[in-house]
């Protein structure tokens, strides 16, 4: 079994990339690699979006969620996307390490490899 954990930093806003993170965060997660998430620029508008059950993300997004997947959405770029609100809404922890967003080097000082999306 491999010991270095993958935490996986999404970007992209999109709904069609942001199945990938989820995707790969559940398959990480389960053949016990980490697999954990950072939402950094404009993903962050998705929590609110995908919280909705009626959201085709929502079933994938509910896994993550309940696995603890999750561990930072950037503070900076919620509240500049106007996406505060539905982020602590939903209990995720808002997170800004350097400049009001979460550190790259902070997670590879935690032993983590980090993927972008």
């Amino acid at each position: 079994m491999m010991t270095e954990k993958q935490i996986l930093f999404a970007f992209r806003g999109d709904s069609l990339c942001f199945i990938h993170v989820l995707l790969n965060a559940l398959d990480l997660d389960e053949h016990g690699y980490g697999g954990q998430i950072v939402i950094e620029g404009e993903a962050v508008k998705l929590v609110g979006e995908m919280s909705r059950p009626e959201h085709s993300l929502n079933a994938l997004y509910r896994q993550v969620r309940e696995k603890g997947l999750i561990v930072a959405v950037c503070k900076a770029c919620s509240a500049k996307m106007e996406a505060t609100a539905a982020v602590e809404a939903e209990g995720l922890p808002l997170v800004g390490h350097i400049s009001g967003h979460p550190s790259m080097a902070h997670y590879l000082a935690e032993g983590y490899r980090v993927i972008t999306f």
